[in-house]
């Protein structure tokens, strides 16, 4: 990407653009619980997002993403969950934690840090397996984390839930933070560690007889997805206020993994669409089930149709897109013009002659 062109930006700048209408539109027409509905579709949006990071660009599937989330909300509860609560709940953290608050920022970035050097240490290991090893290895990953937690009471709180972390997550820094994990994202893969992935994930040995380090490229992507995992997991935890290791397991890893499938793993604008269909559509269905008052009577969809129905939705988009609802069309391409430069700059390189 040279100096002045900018086209590869396009996409996440105008995916920010429109997740910034949405949080406009919320805050100036909708209530309080449309409102808390749009700041959980946004936290998604960074989980999603981040998983993108690793498994869109090099092809392999991750399981076990939502342990990087897991590590991310609980180092926000070790260092900003208040003093009293720190020593009745967790009270073998180191005395440092223990007695220290870390100011919510910095707190953010500690959370993504830790993560990402989790991934690291992990990914070292995992990423020198062929592809399904490397996908089985990643649940592995994330049932040690899951059994880690649940039993390491006087640090996690076992399987108690951990209450009292500041809710500091309101729409904008939500905002903010989905903000930052496209564009970060989005330039990550036109930089040539990306492009690098990226050959690698469509053809392996070519990509390897041209001299692409496989291992290293893949290590990278999985350092910088751990790294938005973390962040998204300390997001999570500063939006609801409360944690417990049960929401960091199957049915999470579930939903996460269906919202970046069905949009289309192969594209940013799949991974954030996903998200956005999945989590409205969620909301109508929470609406629906809890009831509306149409006269003196109240309609309610029994419990349970939830899940029914974005079982059924996720079956019908998959038949109808084999690759996701936008594939692997970003949203740049829908303009003419950015399209046809697309086009031409990938049919014509220029030599150094």
């Amino acid at each position: 990407m040279g100096r002045s062109d900018f086209r590869p930006l396009i996409t996440p700048l105008l995916l920010v653009l429109l997740l910034s209408a949405l949080s406009t539109a919320s805050w100036l027409f909708a209530g309080s619980a449309l409102n808390r509905a749009v700041v959980e579709l946004l936290v998604r949006v960074v989980l999603v997002v981040s998983i993108y990071a690793f498994v869109g660009n090099s092809g392999i599937v991750s399981f076990g993403h939502v342990g990087f989330m897991a590590i991310g909300a609980y180092a926000m509860a070790w260092q900003t969950l208040p003093l009293f609560l720190k020593k009745s709940s967790m009270p073998g953290l180191p005395e440092l934690l223990l007695n220290a608050s870390v100011p919510f920022p910095i707190a953010l970035l500690f959370s993504a840090i830790l993560a990402a050097f989790v991934a690291a240490a992990i990914g070292t290991v995992i990423l020198r397996l062929p592809a399904i090893a490397a996908s089985i290895s990643t649940f592995a990953f994330l049932m040690i984390v899951h059994s880690v937690y649940s039993n390491w009471e006087g640090v996690t709180g076992g399987t108690s839930s951990v209450v009292g972390i500041p809710t500091k997550v309101n729409l904008w820094v939500a905002l903010a933070g989905a903000a930052a994990c496209i564009v970060v994202t989005g330039f990550y893969q036109t930089t040539r560690y990306g492009l690098a992935l990226k050959c690698s994930r469509e053809e392996e040995i070519a990509a390897r007889a041209a001299g692409i380090n496989i291992f290293k490229q893949r290590l990278l992507a999985f350092i910088l997805s751990g790294f938005l995992m973390g962040l998204g997991g300390a997001l999570y935890a500063g939006f609801l206020g409360a944690i417990y290791i049960d929401a960091f397991y199957l049915s999470q890893t579930t939903m996460l993994l269906a919202m970046l499938v069905v949009g289309g793993m192969s594209s940013l604008t799949g991974a954030v669409g996903g998200a956005v269909v999945i989590s409205l559509l969620t909301y109508l269905l929470r609406g629906l089930e809890r009831g509306i008052h149409v006269g003196p009577q109240t309609i309610a969809l029994p419990s349970g149709t939830q899940e029914v129905v974005l079982g059924i939705v996720m079956i019908i988009a998959l038949i109808s897109f084999r690759s996701g609802i936008f594939g692997t069309r970003e949203i740049a391409q829908w303009i003419p013009r950015v399209r046809t430069e697309l086009v031409s700059k990938a049919h014509y390189q220029p030599t150094n002659d």
